[in-house]
């Protein structure tokens, strides 16, 4: 039985939406064990694990990966693209981008995309599979070499899309099905202002509502109680790394549920549990007696096109859900008490 059909019946809906007629041969590249590693890896970068948030469902990294993959399916039939989609998360780790805040990388949050032509050259299983169907590494190892696969921020490509319809509506519950549908049904293939291929809202009503929720998102992924969890997970993932308890490679082979189960039997444990049970973080606007989290965090917003035109250029609401997101800042010191300030 392959991942596909072990599936939530919820993940496979959504998945028709993306691509009514599911591409057959791309579940021979999903059933690897590299692809496999991905579904114990969590899309919201741990914080599932915390009272903090309440999410819908656990949607994986390897979940979003095959969206990813059906979307670009759907849109250019292009194998090699579509390959690239489907690999461009295999080198993420326990926790995803919490790791990014462990090595410092908590602006731009791309600090563990480096080893991902690595983990392809060195599986059996892919190069197999590669090399059967003639296509080179260099192909389908940087999904940032197609456009329609991946580009700048605030550009739609199909990799901002998926997250974001999958993170509103499977795991924050922002929207439903049906507005996933008209949302995706209204987007096509277009250039940009330079000619660039992307993708684009044929209506100005789908492109402001997208808007509206990716706004809310992005301030989802980097509020307080986000910032605090995922720095709090890489300080106790850098702790048991300097007691020598876990090493880097083992982030990228363990479960969440292993390193969380090594976490309770570490002195860790009081500081993950009250992470674990809290319902709210605190905020003060000087430095605390409680271990606590100062820093911004990556700004993640969308700007699409509308028939050639940027939704921010024409539509007042639109304008207004961007420039609210933007402004958004948390300066203040974000704290749990009872959390020692000497945590590591």
């Amino acid at each position: 039985m392959g991942y596909r059909d072990s599936l939530n019946k919820v993940i496979l809906d959504y998945y028709n939406v993306l691509e009514p007629d599911y591409p057959e041969w791309l579940d021979e590249y999903i059933n690897t064990k590299e692809l496999l590693q991905q579904q114990y890896v969590s899309v919201t970068c741990g914080t599932t694990y915390t009272n903090l948030f309440s999410n819908n469902l656990f949607y994986t990294s390897l979940d979003h990966s095959i969206a990813v993959a059906l979307i670009i399916w759907h849109f250019t039939h292009d194998k090699k693209q579509t390959l690239s989609g489907l690999f461009h998360d295999i080198a993420t780790p326990v926790f995803k981008h919490s790791i990014d805040f462990l090595n410092g990388d908590y602006m731009n949050q791309e600090s563990t995309e480096d080893l991902t032509t690595s983990i392809i050259t060195n599986s059996s299983e892919i190069m197999a599979l590669l090399d059967r169907d003639g296509i080179k590494v260099s192909e389908v190892d940087d999904y940032h070499i197609y456009p329609i696969a991946d580009n700048d921020t605030p550009y739609l490509s199909s990799d901002r899309l998926e997250y974001s319809l999958s993170n509103g509506y499977l795991v924050y519950g922002l929207f439903d099905l049906d507005s996933v549908r008209n949302i995706y049904n209204d987007i096509s293939v277009m250039k940009d202002e330079k000619g660039i291929t992307e993708l684009g809202f044929n209506t100005k009503k789908y492109a402001r509502e997208f808007v509206k929720i990716t706004s809310r998102l992005s301030v989802i992924y980097r509020e307080d109680r986000t910032i605090y969890s995922m720095q709090l997970l890489a300080d106790i993932v850098a702790g048991l790394n300097s007691e020598g308890k876990i090493s880097k490679n083992d982030l990228y082979t363990m479960k969440e549920s292993e390193v969380i189960e090594m976490i309770r039997n570490s002195k860790y444990n009081d500081a993950f549990s009250i992470w674990e049970k809290a319902n709210k973080v605190k905020l003060s606007d000087e430095d605390v007696e409680w271990y606590s989290v100062h820093h911004g965090s990556k700004t993640r917003y969308i700007n699409p096109l509308v028939k050639g035109e940027r939704i921010y250029d024409i539509c007042k609401i639109a304008k207004r859900y961007i420039d609210n997101n933007l402004k958004y800042n948390c300066e203040d010191y974000i704290y749990l008490e009872g959390i020692k300030k000497t945590l590591i």
